[in-house]
């Protein structure tokens, strides 16, 4: 347990970001157009480089199956939650799950591929239990904040962000959608790679 997930203890952190993280070799196959299998693992860990330092100040956790992932994740003072062949939202869900058992009230489940994202801990200032960040074209679910106990059902996949909205209306919780520029942007097909300019770190993806 890393220093961060302790801190539980305190009253004051009662939220913590959990990243899902596949095999970076088996990562972003829909890149392949563009991107040789070399440049898709770099890029796969540069993205979560980039949202596990967006997760400061709050604890993070990594769920995931690979060993190379979790050694990645505990280099960078990530708590690892194994979960081998579970599949992606069982696994969620077993990580929420984990951090409630911890002591965390409210779990941001964040994906590993958004490469503008700078922060994550804005969303907790919602009133509504659930908050929800959705992709670009309004139908992936990029970020969202739940209940760690309310026994949420994660249905990720295409259409999610209407599922998940369906699920904390099933569960009578409150739900906000948030509309943010920089956590909509993730990477699934090659067009993606021109990030806008306003926006891109100064050397872009390094790619």
């Amino acid at each position: 347990m890393t220093e961060d997930t302790q801190r539980n203890a305190d009253p004051a952190v009662s939220a913590a970001v959990l990243v899902p993280v596949k095999s970076f070799a088996e990562a972003k196959v829909r890149l392949t157009p563009a991107l040789g299998p070399d440049q898709r693992a770099d890029l796969a860990r540069r993205m979560g480089d980039i949202v596990l330092a967006a997760a400061t100040p709050l604890p993070v956790a990594v769920v995931c199956d690979d060993p190379g992932v979790a050694a990645w994740a505990e280099g960078r003072g990530a708590r690892v939650v194994w979960t081998p062949r579970r599949g992606l939202n069982p696994a969620v869900a077993d990580g929420v799950a984990t951090l409630a058992e911890a002591g965390f009230e409210r779990v941001i489940v964040a994906h590993a591929d958004l490469p503008l994202a700078i922060g994550f801990a804005h969303l907790l200032d919602a009133d509504p239990e659930v908050v929800l960040v959705p992709d670009r074209r309004q139908d992936g679910t990029n970020v969202l904040v739940v209940p760690s106990e309310a026994g949420f059902e994660f249905r990720y996949g295409a259409g999610s962000f209407g599922r998940h909205r369906a699920e904390a209306q099933r569960l009578g919780l409150g739900a906000a959608v948030v509309d943010d520029e920089r956590l909509a942007w993730d990477l699934d097909n090659p067009p993606d790679l021109d990030l806008p300019r306003s926006l891109a770190p100064a050397d872009g993806l390094g790619l």
